[in-house]
């Protein structure tokens, strides 16, 4: 696991997130988050598989963020960030009200918390000590959404955890007598 998802102290539980926290500030335009990221960021925003009894070990946690806007108050959205480790790209996926999705690179995510990063059409900064924002650019405009940092840590931890259980671990080395 990275150091990134190690050193925040702000998130408590290791257990998976069912609720979202509210952001505090919320500048651009919503009907940017009706496209989906540059293909070559993330490849193309599927249909994101979720985990079930019989289903591969998919992860699946909720957040609220709040979009960005010149608006005095926003509301804040609920959004499903999802991670497949049988997908061959990596890609964290986004899911947002009205069937939005953007796709893009998990290390864009975990490095976008600790300094400004950005690949393709997707910027992540973090905001302070508990902000993260992630910014996204299509040819409709730009979208600014601005999210609790600890969901996005507890996401992370989650998706590492997945591929640590999905990785068969090595067979002890016997010893000669």
């Amino acid at each position: 696991m990275s150091p990134a998802v190690e050193d925040h102290s702000e998130d408590h539980a290791a257990e998976r997130s069912t609720t979202g926290h509210d952001t505090s500030r919320s500048v651009a335009d919503p009907a940017a988050l009706s496209s989906v990221a540059d293909p070559s960021v993330a490849g193309p925003a599927a249909s994101p598989s979720v985990a079930g009894p019989a289903a591969s070990p998919a992860v699946e946690d909720h957040a609220r963020a709040r979009v960005v806007t010149d608006a005095p108050l926003s509301n804040p959205v609920p959004v499903a960030m999802r991670y497949d480790p049988a997908d061959a790209s990596g890609a964290v996926r986004f899911a947002f009200p009205g069937g939005n999705e953007w796709a893009f690179p998990r290390d864009l995510l975990e490095s976008g918390l600790r300094a400004p990063a950005s690949r393709g059409d997707v910027s992540v900064w973090p905001c302070g000590r508990a902000q993260t924002v992630l910014e996204f650019h299509s040819p409709e405009g730009v979208a600014v959404v601005q999210f609790d940092s600890s969901p996005l840590v507890r996401f992370l931890r989650h998706t590492y955890a997945t591929d640590a259980r999905a990785t068969p671990a090595a067979a002890p080395v016997g010893r000669r007598a």
